[in-house]
């Protein structure tokens, strides 16, 4: 009996292949394993640095559509997903972002983020579906997360996205080559070469880490594109819990020079925006004005500051 398409595709991924260097990991010591697996995941920084023109043009499609009042939307699913949804729900609290600027989809909904939803990853349509229940539109950008490349969900929701003109980014752990085979479609693909896994097909391991930093770097730089930070400093967080308004007090004296009284006494004129208090102490100007500066200069602090459109 001739093995099925699918056996062939899997196993002719990256990610499924055995690793020399693991072979006789089940003989090894507790402190050799570990070494195994640090000295593997060492290779994924370098594996994304090699990404960088890829991931800084996804960057620049993604600032592009938060300019015209789009989102990104990420689509994954198992571990993919998961990291998607955590991406996502980090940036409201730091970088104070509507919830919906940035949006996650998980195959098999709510309930696959606390256990494994089998078999919700091989329904393009429910990828298609999900598109459309967030009401997909050509200003959003379309953030497909899958170490194969192949996942059924993440494609479905591409060809949604596709018929709405929204433009289309994956972060896979698959070469090029291998997702041209497989006859791939993406508009931007990024693709950390991080070899094959130290348990073979556990994507969790050196492909989960290389979608982390990813992402990481997707959401970061898009958000100090669009103004979020103040040199390296987090200016737009949301001050939702005890933490973050002493942060954002904290934040607010560091950057003017403010004693911990007078952060605060701006802080409550202002209602709380870090960046119009910011505006005010060191441009020396009443909370109005404040904010027609940072207005006029897009929501970044320096110009605002300057007094620069």
């Amino acid at each position: 009996m001739p093995a099925s398409e699918l056996f062939t595709q899997i196993a002719g991924l990256p990610t499924e292949q055995k690793n020399p260097e693991t072979a006789t990991i089940d003989a090894a010591s507790t402190q050799e394993i570990l070494q195994l697996i640090n000295s593997n995941d060492a290779r994924v920084p370098a594996a994304v640095g090699a990404e960088i023109p890829h991931i800084a043009e996804a960057v620049d499609v993604i600032v592009e559509r938060f300019k015209r009042g789009g989102r990104l939307i990420y689509a994954g699913a198992g571990t993919s997903g998961r990291l998607g949804i955590v991406d996502a729900s980090e940036c409201p609290p730091t970088y104070g972002t509507p919830p919906e600027m940035v949006l996650a989809l998980i195959a098999g909904g709510r309930e696959a983020v606390f256990s494994a939803q089998e078999g919700a990853e091989d329904k393009p349509d429910a990828g298609a579906a999900d598109l459309q229940a967030v009401n997909i539109s050509v200003n959003d950008v379309v953030c497909g997360i899958a170490a194969s490349g192949r996942t059924p969900y993440v494609l479905g929701a591409f060809a949604e996205a596709k018929k709405h003109g929204a433009p289309t980014i994956l972060v896979t752990t698959t070469n090029r080559e291998k997702l041209h085979e497989l006859g791939v479609a993406a508009d931007i693909f990024i693709c950390p070469n991080v070899g094959p896994e130290v348990v073979m097909g556990s994507t969790r391991m050196k492909s989960g880490t290389a979608q982390k930093l990813v992402l990481n770097m997707l959401t970061t730089a898009a958000m100090i594109r669009m103004g979020k930070t103040y040199g390296n400093v987090m200016v737009d967080l949301a001050m939702t819990n005890q933490k973050l308004v002493e942060r954002a007090k904290r934040i607010v004296m560091d950057i003017t020079g403010a004693d911990y009284d007078e952060a605060s006494r701006v802080l409550d004129v202002t209602g709380g925006h870090v960046k119009t208090a910011i505006v005010m102490l060191l441009a020396n100007v009443d909370v109005a004005t404040a904010k027609e500066r940072l207005q006029a200069a897009g929501g970044f602090v320096r110009g605002a500051i300057e007094g620069k459109a």
